[in-house]
């Protein structure tokens, strides 16, 4: 299991991040969210079946984040049982939010994409006030909020449970306290005073605590991999 959970833990980044870049290269995401309600949509029109199927499979790899969760959690049999659940259910957590916010992109946006075609100006007011509210509501505060939010806590609970054993290297423990601190802090993006705008520091820490935390879990997977492959030996 634990060499399962070490694959699965290279293939989640490079997954998350190599869709991450072809949303960029498709639709100018996540940059494309600043322009107009009819751009948006009439970029998302032109990119066709190619980038809906891209936004599906960027929805899943949130999925697949919950296993990988659980899997981490059953690698962590040195550190204190209690702290391993609440990273278990944290992690989990995490996964769904993040799931829900990315969701609306392949089933929810195509309807008013096509809507947005042709509709008559009332219609298309309509249109905006919807887009603009799931985009505030699903994006910011439940996919980046709370996705945030719960994947920082997550990393920082694994941090600790790595401190505890012998299964993963001094550093990177301290590594996933220092990442999942950054994220968690990055998660105040758009709270309180900065609901308007955005806090700029956190939008600019944000991306590169991202790359952070995908390296973060891919050295996890090969630390993984690597002690089962001698384990076996």
């Amino acid at each position: 299991m634990t060499l399962v959970t070490g694959v699965l833990l290279v293939v989640l980044p490079v997954a998350f991040n190599t869709l991450f870049a072809l949303l960029a290269r498709l639709f100018e995401y996540p940059d494309v969210l600043r322009h107009p309600t009819s751009d948006v949509l009439a970029r998302f029109r032109a990119g066709g079946t190619r980038l809906l199927v891209t936004w599906w499979a960027f929805a899943l790899s949130a999925v697949v984040f919950a296993p990988a969760v659980v899997l981490v959690g059953s690698t962590l049999e040195e550190a204190n049982p209690t702290l391993v659940a609440v990273g278990t259910t944290v992690g989990v957590l995490a996964a769904v939010v993040q799931f829900l916010g990315l969701i609306r992109w392949p089933f929810l946006v195509p309807y008013l994409a096509r809507e947005a075609h042709s509709a008559t100006p009332a219609r298309a007011e309509a249109i905006d006030v919807v887009f603009q509210s799931l985009n505030r509501f699903l994006g910011v505060a439940v996919g980046e909020h709370l996705g945030y939010l719960l994947t920082g806590t997550w990393s920082v609970l694994v941090g600790v449970a790595m401190l505890q054993g012998a299964m993963f290297p001094t550093w990177l423990g301290i590594a996933g306290l220092t990442i999942g601190t950054v994220l968690a802090l990055c998660s105040l993006e758009f709270v309180g005073p900065f609901e308007s705008d955005g806090w700029r520091l956190a939008g600019a820490v944000t991306p590169i605590a991202y790359v952070l935390w995908s390296a973060w879990l891919l050295v996890s997977g090969l630390v993984l991999i690597v002690g089962a492959v001698m384990g076996s030996r």
